[in-house]
């Protein structure tokens, strides 16, 4: 049985924001899964390591407490089908560790699929539906609103993994990712008030830029994004355990943000 591969949940009609939730599933179509070379074992290790769980719980809350329900993304299919947040060509630096839009190799820089991968049949299948419904959703709220605004949710290991290529910089509570072209500096400003309450907040690492559909990508400054990467430990049991008491707090700091993108409108 194929799992559905993505949700896009309506929100408010007058906001423009896009929560989306690229990494929380764990779910695999089962062709996918006979294609990768780990073991039940293995690869329910590299789910744990590799899934931002409970990040869509996260921006469920979010949505709940926000003064105006904002629009949510959701990936229902693991990122080991594919990654949506990646350049599916040689502009993905990640390719240089087996990590592009289709990854051949685990968080442990070992093999995840037979060598050499191609990547073609599921960029098509999944990566390309995926990344024109995102697109239609940004132009949505481009037409109700005049403007969107992705707020991409993620979380990342307190100490880093393997794979990472920016492994020395600082690791905060909250990461913001930005681009020099869609993060608008009050945009920024709007997210460090926010998750301020959360503990520190850094800028670019160790994860940096965020998500925007292609289709606007560098050419569009109505469509402004921001990257939210969260450290595991300030909200949930790692790798892969249950979700605490922090994620309550991160939801309400998530809903700020979210009314306050909003208000601006």
């Amino acid at each position: 049985m194929t799992p559905r591969s993505f949700d896009l949940l309506p929100g408010g009609a007058a906001s423009p924001v896009l929560l989306h939730v690229p990494h929380a599933a764990r779910a695999l179509p089962d062709e996918v899964r006979a294609g990768l070379v780990l073991d039940d074992t293995a690869l329910a290790r590299e789910l744990d390591h590799l899934t931002d769980a409970h990040t869509d719980m996260l921006a469920e809350r979010a949505a709940e407490l926000a003064s105006v329900r904002p629009w949510r993304f959701v990936n229902r299919l693991s990122r080991l089908v594919v990654d949506p947040e990646r350049f599916p060509d040689e502009r993905e630096e990640m390719l240089a560790v087996g990590m592009g839009a289709v990854y051949t190799r685990t968080t442990r820089r070992e093999p995840l699929r037979p060598e050499p991968a191609d990547a073609g049949p599921l960029v098509e299948r999944y990566f390309r539906p995926y990344a024109e419904a995102m697109t239609r959703a940004a132009a949505g709220r481009l037409a109700a609103t005049g403007r969107a605004v992705v707020i991409d949710v993620h979380s990342y290991p307190t100490k880093p993994l393997p794979y990472e290529l920016h492994q020395d910089g600082p690791r905060p509570a909250v990461c913001l990712g930005t681009d020099p072209f869609h993060t608008p500096p009050e945009l920024t400003g709007a997210a460090r008030a926010a998750f301020a309450r959360c503990g520190d907040v850094g800028l670019d690492s160790p994860f940096s830029g965020t998500y925007v559909p292609l289709a606007h990508y560098g050419v569009d400054r109505r469509v402004s994004a921001l990257m939210v990467e969260i450290r595991r430990d300030t909200y949930m049991t790692e790798p892969g355990g249950p979700a605490g008491p922090g994620l309550e707090q991160l939801a309400d700091a998530l809903a700020e943000l979210v009314d306050t993108v909003s208000g601006g409108a």
